[in-house]
């Protein structure tokens, strides 16, 4: 009733037959259900991928540009990398594999912070919010899933972390759908300990779903000083990082 539309139509949409579903219908029922912005945009995913065959625009041999490399390599002072909406590492600058060390250095390829979260024992030690961030990460391959549906790489990862993470598959069943765009992840440093980082993720447009992510902390905490001794340590693990950079993938 809220939505303005008839039980029989409500019911076909439930039941994932939003083919030829209208804006505006699809306005009326995020408003009834008081969807969030999450919930409202994978909504409107799944109605278009429920439409016709569109042209795949992703890219899997894309790389980011080069501008994009100048402005990853002149941040010095903080950690930085671009992602995809797999969660694959895409690059980072010298900061950015400092601190994702623990990611990087992981038995798992492609270098994917999901693929670490769920299946590298690791993790439960590195996020120091472990349970928030299984969550968030599996939310975050919800909602790509809804952008994405036919991504074989995306159905892959998908099907690997079900069948080797129990979290992985619980988490995946409650169908959750969540942003990932700035906030605080608190993590614990093999070298410098504990950090309190605030995040900004920012779009790249011009590539497709590719997000540069920065890690910063306010002057004068804890955290600030630890970022400055990561700075030192990564200066002498340099060469060391840039030989073991994974391969440029989108």
């Amino acid at each position: 009733m809220l939505a303005g539309m008839s039980v029989d139509y409500y019911v076909r949409l439930e039941r994932g037959n939003l083919a030829g579903a209208s804006e505006s219908v699809l306005d009326a029922l995020a408003n009834a259900l008081q969807l969030d912005e999450a919930e409202r945009e994978y909504l409107f995913d799944l109605a278009r991928a429920a439409g016709p065959a569109r042209r795949n625009l992703k890219s899997g041999a894309e790389g980011i540009r080069p501008s994009v490399r100048q402005i990853l390599d002149a941040i010095t002072d903080a950690p930085a990398w671009v992602r995809n909406g797999r969660h694959d590492i895409i690059a980072a600058n010298v900061m950015g594999r400092a601190l994702y060390s623990p990611v990087f250095d992981g038995a798992h390829r492609p270098v994917n912070t999901a693929r670490f979260t769920f299946l590298d024992s690791a993790a439960k030690t590195f996020w120091r919010d472990f349970d928030r961030i299984a969550h968030d990460a599996a939310a975050m391959l919800r909602l790509e899933a809804g952008r994405h549906p036919h991504d074989p790489e995306l159905i892959k990862l998908i099907g690997e972390l079900s069948t080797q993470s129990e979290l992985f598959r619980q988490q995946w069943a409650s169908r959750d759908v969540k942003f990932h765009r700035s906030g605080v992840k608190r993590l614990h440093h093999p070298v410098v300990g504990d950090l309190d980082l605030d995040y900004e993720s920012m779009d790249l447009f011009g590539q497709q779903d590719l997000a540069l992510n920065v890690y910063t902390a306010r002057e004068g905490t804890t955290t600030s000083d630890a970022l400055k001794l990561l700075a030192s340590w990564a200066a002498d693990q340099a060469e060391h990082f840039v030989l073991e950079e994974s391969p440029t993938r989108n």
